[in-house]
């Protein structure tokens, strides 16, 4: 198959969606902690709203590969940017409504971020076969420079314009610069496959691929839906707070670039694995005695690194299992299996930590939801060191 050649302007086209489409949920800590000063809902359900919309990435999996097949991946693009950018705009008259807001915010962007990621995800390995891996890695960290930016830019627009017009201008964005990015996708490989393999149910691989990756979405959304709070817990300002939502995106960025290009030189599976221990060993073992900023710091850089080389490595590591043509079906049966981890990830730490007494009873309150993350990071490594093995056999040292 062609290696690269047209497929780097395809990449690029995803990489400027992908940096609105998860930049965008990635940002949504700053909006919450901002909604949660105000008083316009709890916590826990501030998370819900970010939760919700990103689990649409999951729940529309199966529906929007196939929409995708049918409609083409250009008319696709231009269909999933206006569902992000006119949500964004229409969460402008919600912004004191938690019920418009899990409504424009939750639902329409969530379908927009549902199309958009399922496009972006799977349309780079059509062209790349020995640097997939580095491609997948380039349109994630896209998003992971989506998410400081944006990170940074809200909390910037929040303090001069307010909530409502931050929303305006983040949607107005989104149409301005994705549209553009839109008219350059293009199909390499456009067949007709079937919607579900029943038959990969059989399959041992599969099946622990799809338990390990849907229990590590469970943490994934934790320390950035939650690391201004606890900045704000530990006596920060809330500009700290951005600001180190930002440096845990940009070494997101980093992580799925460096994981991406691991996956070309020792495998995906292998590069998948690696990326969930360094994410369990930063729950587990850093943010638990971040008493104050520097170790803090540290955790967003580790954990930020893991995090992004998480999603990075999902589309390779099915690429190389199942090949180009198979990937949209089985990574769209892979990413259905994250609807709950998505949808209650965040929130089950919110309720862990209202349940400990609150943002406002200091740090001690975010430690169930720490541990909580943590324990789940190990699980889903368990499970993914599971599937090297069925695929290595004997070899454990073989590029997997």
């Amino acid at each position: 198959m062609p290696e690269g050649g047209y497929g780097w302007v395809v990449v690029a086209s995803c990489s400027m969606i992908m940096f609105f489409a998860v930049g965008g949920f990635y940002s949504w800590g700053v909006i919450q902690a901002q909604l949660a000063a105000e008083s316009i809902a709890p916590n826990s359900t501030l998370a819900f709203i970010g939760s919700l919309g990103v689990s649409f990435i999951a729940f529309g999996a199966i529906f929007m590969g196939r929409l995708i097949r049918w409609i083409g991946a250009r008319n696709a693009g231009f269909l999933s940017c206006l569902l992000m950018g006119g949500g964004q705009i229409l969460s402008s008259a919600s912004s004191k409504n938690v019920g418009g807001l899990f409504v424009t915010n939750g639902i329409i962007v969530g379908l927009g971020t549902s199309m958009s990621f399922m496009l972006c995800s799977t349309l780079p390995s059509q062209y790349f076969r020995q640097k997939r891996g580095l491609a997948n890695g380039a349109v994630y960290g896209a998003a992971g420079i989506g998410g400081a930016i944006l990170s940074v830019a809200q909390s910037a627009l929040i303090r001069r314009v307010g909530v409502a017009w931050t929303f305006r201008i983040i949607g107005a964005s989104v149409i301005a610069l994705t549209f553009p990015a839109c008219c350059f996708l293009k199909d390499r490989l456009r067949r007709s496959t079937a919607t579900i393999e029943w038959s990969l149910f059989l399959d041992p691989r599969f099946v622990m691929l799809a338990l390990g990756s849907a229990i590590g979405t469970f943490p994934l959304l934790v320390p950035p839906f939650f690391l201004p709070l606890y900045t704000n817990s530990l006596g920060e300002a809330a500009s700290v707070g951005s600001v180190l939502l930002a440096v845990f995106n940009v070494s997101s960025a980093l992580g799925r670039v460096s994981f991406g290009a691991l996956c070309d030189v020792c495998g995906p599976i292998t590069s998948l694995s690696l990326a969930l221990i360094l994410s369990a060993l930063s729950l587990l073992a850093i943010w638990p005695v971040s008493s104050s900023l520097a170790p803090l710091i540290i955790f967003a850089i580790l954990n930020g690194f893991g995090n992004g080389g998480f999603f990075s490595t999902i589309p390779s590591v099915v690429a190389h299992m199942y090949g180009p043509i198979r990937v949209t079906t089985v990574f769209s049966m892979v990413l259905t299996g994250w609807a709950a981890g998505y949808l209650l990830g965040a929130p089950v730490a919110g309720w862990l930590l209202d349940a400990y007494g609150g943002s406002g009873a200091g740090i001690v309150a975010y430690r169930p939801a720490m541990y909580y993350a943590g324990s789940l990071s190990v699980g889903s490594t368990g499970f993914i060191l599971g599937v090297r093995v069925l695929t290595t056999k004997t070899n454990l040292f073989t590029f997997a």
